[in-house]
């Protein structure tokens, strides 16, 4: 990562409980700020952390923990009542007003961070002057049925492991694990081996499993959690903001995932990565900085 980015960290209050965030870039005197929304749920934000990249074109980057991971309030005692959609939007909505930038400020998510910016932008909030959505589906139904289908392709061999410890209950078995990263190689980070900050995501969600565990399930593929019903396909058409499209080649985010988003959203460009996967912010990474840029600095007015 580039060195000469400073970033400065805070935490903002939340319902009694804290929102871990780093500030990358200065916020006053520059182009409006750009909010990274990471995936998950519940996987922090260090994967995501060549988006501090933006900075270098005069462009503050938030990054922040969403709650229940990573630097932010832990709460491992929390039920599935208690992690919702709304909760996150309700997070974003306070960070903004507390970091005082609701005159104007672009918001980028990525894979759940993508279904969550785009839940935001069905409110309309103010001030928001685009939109991001990178590797994210519009509807679990169709993430879990391309799932199905990209895992349909895998050795035969490393099918079997998966289907037999699902179906014992042991998908925290370390040959369950080593079987899931075969799809991951393929179809989440195919820069092998993964660098530094997308190990120490994975490593945070395997200390703090709560919220990932709960809304989607023990991995990208087996969603049994309360997301699995989840979709916002019908609601696209509320989205009144510039959008920008995110894709890879080989991503767990398929184009039939994805699609809806392009058809839904008025004006919506869809730009595919065609050597990447679920992460062209790291397999790709100048030109997703340039594509990025160049759409935030076509908006800033």
């Amino acid at each position: 990562m580039s060195s000469e980015i400073i970033g400065r960290e805070g935490r903002a209050n939340f319902r009694g409980y804290e929102t871990w965030y780093r500030v990358s870039g200065e916020l006053v005197g520059t182009k409006p700020p750009v909010v990274i929304l990471h995936g998950g749920p519940g996987v922090a934000h260090n994967y995501v952390d060549a988006y501090k990249l933006l900075a270098r074109d005069r462009r503050a980057v938030i990054h922040y923990d969403q709650l229940g991971c990573g630097n932010s309030t832990l709460l491992p005692e929390k039920g599935a009542d208690f992690w919702t959609p709304q909760l996150f939007i309700d997070e974003l909505e306070n960070l903004v007003d507390h970091l005082g930038i609701r005159a104007g400020f672009h918001v980028l998510g990525q894979s759940w961070g993508g279904m969550l910016g785009a839940e935001y932008a069905v409110t309309r909030p103010k001030g928001l002057k685009s939109l991001t959505i990178a590797n994210s589906p519009a509807s679990m139904k169709l993430w879990v049925e391309e799932a199905n289908r990209l895992r349909a392709d895998l050795p035969r061999n490393v099918q079997e492991t998966l289907t037999r410890h699902e179906t014992a209950g042991t998908t925290d078995h370390p040959e369950y694990q080593q079987a899931t990263m075969v799809f991951y190689e393929r179809h989440v980070c195919r820069v092998v081996p993964f660098p530094p900050e997308v190990v120490e995501t994975f490593d945070q969600v395997a200390r703090n499993p709560t919220v990932y565990n709960v809304m989607n399930g023990p991995n990208e593929f087996h969603v049994i959690g309360t997301l699995k019903t989840w979709s916002i396909i019908d609601r696209l058409p509320l989205v009144n903001v510039p959008t920008l499209i995110v894709s890879g080649r080989y991503d767990e985010a398929t184009p039939a995932t994805v699609q809806p988003y392009k058809d839904g959203i008025k004006g919506a460009h869809w730009e595919i990565f065609e050597q990447s996967s679920h992460m062209p912010h790291v397999e790709e990474q100048e030109k997703c900085m340039r594509v990025v840029g160049t759409f935030l600095n076509q908006n800033d007015n």
